[in-house]
């Protein structure tokens, strides 16, 4: 198995969070994850410095074999829905099986720029 755990932050952060190790650890125990990035993008929003709110997700999982797409998401916020109730404001999810992993460029998308909110 390979993992790998990667997390997005402004220059000013240097250490994963207890909310990015949290989703880290569920995620690798219940997946069984052959690769993992946590990456906060927290510091792209208007939210205060170190917040652990805004997270994107890379999870590539045998276990998702045979689901479809929305069946993926709903089986990693099911996983994240502590989180979700608890802070986490928004979670992007990248979910792909190791054989489209290994087929992809393996590029993930920056996400957009914060917008601030209500189509500001």
């Amino acid at each position: 198995m390979h993992y790998v755990f990667r997390l997005g932050y402004s220059r000013s952060m240097s250490t994963a969070g207890i909310i990015a190790n949290s989703i880290k650890t569920k995620l690798e125990n219940v997946l069984q994850t052959k690769h993992l990035e946590v990456i906060n993008e927290s510091y792209m929003h208007n939210v205060p410095k170190g917040a652990e709110t805004h997270f994107k997700v890379v999870v590539v999982s045998d276990k998702f074999d045979g689901l479809a797409l929305i069946k993926r998401h709903r089986l990693v916020n099911d996983i994240l829905k502590e989180e979700l109730q608890n802070g986490v404001h928004a979670l992007s999810i990248v979910a792909k099986t190791p054989q489209q992993w290994a087929e992809s460029d393996k590029v993930i998308e920056s996400s957009p720029n914060c917008r601030g909110g209500f189509g500001k």
